[in-house]
């Protein structure tokens, strides 16, 4: 068995351009921090890759069961929402936080992002928080534009990799950074993988057949290369965790809720970061449950890191830059869509709710007949709990923070 060593940071200095399939990917995932006045905190979690809401809260119709066959089939897991939709088994450990009214979900939310349906495209438009995708040098983030909105605030970023600030936080807010001792952990058929995903792209393969390279001289930190499934392969290669040393990538995620936690314990009252591992198109029965079990294992760690008291006055939104068809293809997955989900939680919100308008499942109620009808702006919902939290008015969230937003009636989404 072949290994290579190297780390993140020198992966992606060395200039390997990554293609659209890691766009959804960790590998890309910094922490973002603020101090601002006021007890209320507020953290944003951007979930990579396209979370399916359809898999997260199944609804209990024969429309969806014959347009996924496979997906729709499973044993419902008892835990029924209302309007009879099923949360997914692996958000189980869930539970709880939903009957204490502190986890909530807001369902058929997209951002303006239409038709061509790509990662890079779809995270830059969701974090900016604008309706074009922000190009040149016009690129900052509606956290960013909060922030400098807010008195008495003050922003530092803190990285898991060494790459640019998330979109999200990126502004005229001052920032800093913050590395741990990371490693990046890819098996060789994710590295496959990674190939296949840029062989038609000469430009883009060679940058990584020279990082390779680079790694098997002694890139100077840690890429193990193991023998796994080819399919597993690819969950590892969307999967890949920040570890110390190589050990314990499962728990990066954790990790990084619990350092986001003691922040928030402390002057810090935002904090952003991301969690991917969301593009299932193949298998997604097996590979939706990991990044399911790190986003619960993720809300957890914030409630328990942040205490019974700063909980009591946290909003999470965990956001995704689009949904999934809703029919399955032919590898048992689904494909890049349009209406997704946004789950909230925290001790400040209105629990216990599914907030949005379903639109059906139905060929006629889709969108372009294949996606999950939008039938609001999940612009729209963050700018209400940025409201609810911090008091910015109306005009600075429509016209600043998320410019071209119409904030309409309030969905009362903090208790």
């Amino acid at each position: 068995m072949s290994k290579a060593r190297m780390d993140r940071r020198g992966f992606l200095s060395r200039g390997l351009a990554i293609g659209c399939s890691l766009a959804a990917s960790p590998m890309f995932t910094p922490v973002s921090f603020a101090a601002t006045g006021g007890n209320n905190r507020l953290v944003v979690i951007i979930l990579r890759g396209g979370l399916d809401g359809l898999d997260l809260l199944q609804p209990q119709q024969a429309a969806l069961r014959q347009l996924r066959p496979t997906l729709a089939a499973r044993a419902p897991s008892g835990l029924e929402m209302p309007g009879g939709m099923m949360l997914h088994a692996a958000c189980r450990p869930l539970w709880p936080m939903w009957h204490a009214g502190e986890l909530a979900f807001v369902q058929a939310v997209s951002t303006p992002y239409r038709n061509k349906r790509s990662h890079f495209d779809g995270q830059d438009l969701l974090e900016a928080g604008t309706a074009q995708v922000p190009s040149g040098t016009a690129r900052d983030g509606w956290l960013n534009r909060m922030l400098q909105n807010m008195p008495n605030s003050e922003m530092t970023t803190a990285y898991a990799v060494g790459a640019d600030p998330m979109l999200l936080s990126r502004g005229d807010a001052p920032v800093e950074t913050w590395s741990p001792d990371v490693n990046f952990v890819m098996s060789s058929q994710g590295a496959r993988l990674l190939e296949l995903t840029m062989e038609r792209d000469p430009e883009m393969a060679r940058a990584m057949h020279r990082a390779m390279a680079l790694a098997g001289e002694g890139g100077g930190g840690v890429m193990e290369m193991a023998d796994v499934d080819m399919m597993g392969g690819l969950e590892e290669m969307m999967d890949a965790q920040m570890s110390p040393d190589g050990k314990d990538k499962a728990t990066a995620h954790v990790r990084v809720a619990k350092f986001a936690a003691e922040q928030l314990r402390g002057q810090a009252r935002v904090a952003c970061f991301s969690i991917g591992g969301w593009d299932t198109h193949a298998n997604q029965e097996r590979n939706l449950k990991s990044p399911l079990k790190r986003l619960s294992n993720s809300l957890l760690a914030l409630k328990a890191g942040v205490g019974e008291k700063v909980w009591a006055r946290t909003t999470v939104l965990a956001m995704t830059e689009f949904g999934r068809t809703v029919a399955e293809n032919g590898t048992k997955g689904t494909d890049h869509g349009t209406g997704g989900m946004m789950v909230m939680a925290g001790g400040a919100i209105r629990g216990r709710q599914v907030h949005g308008r379903f639109p059906g499942v139905d060929e006629v109620d889709l969108f372009q007949g294949r996606d999950l009808m939008p039938t609001d702006d999940v612009r729209r919902y963050a700018a209400w709990a940025i409201r609810e939290s911090f008091g910015l008015d109306r005009a600075t969230l429509e016209d600043v923070v998320f410019p071209g937003i119409q904030l309409g009636d309030a969905p009362r989404l903090l208790a």
